[in-house]
């Protein structure tokens, strides 16, 4: 007779069915990254990728399959600072935080502010 232990398994060191459902269930519920992770994979990879150190992280949002982030890059330093070329960069991320694709979105200067929608 087999019974159920406490590591999930029965005494014999099988598992039984309804353990390794459960087991695999919670591992696969658990890959996700949070989304202060998203958010810095995001920055870092995106660095790897173009050289230049990305400014802030503006959005962060859960997809189907991951996570898709707005990253804020300065693409030219200027004097005075206000008159520096930004970009937003669209960044899609799996659900481990490794990116998938990325794009330039907009590009504009440090000291404009988008007009009220």
């Amino acid at each position: 007779m087999k019974t159920a232990g406490r590591s999930g398994g029965t005494r014999d060191g099988s598992r039984t069915n309804e353990d390794t459902t459960s087991e695999d269930t919670t591992h696969r519920a658990g890959r996700r990254v949070s989304a202060p992770r998203a958010m810095r994979r995001a920055a870092e990879q995106l660095q790897e990728l173009l050289g230049r150190a990305p400014e802030s992280v503006s959005a962060v949002k859960p997809t189907d399959n991951g996570w898709q982030a707005d990253v804020e890059v300065l693409e030219l330093e200027r004097v005075p600072g206000t008159t520096s070329v930004m970009a937003s960069y669209r960044v899609t991320l799996d659900e481990e935080g490794e990116l998938l694709a990325y794009e330039r979105i907009r590009r504009y200067t440090r000291g404009q502010i988008d007009p009220r929608q």
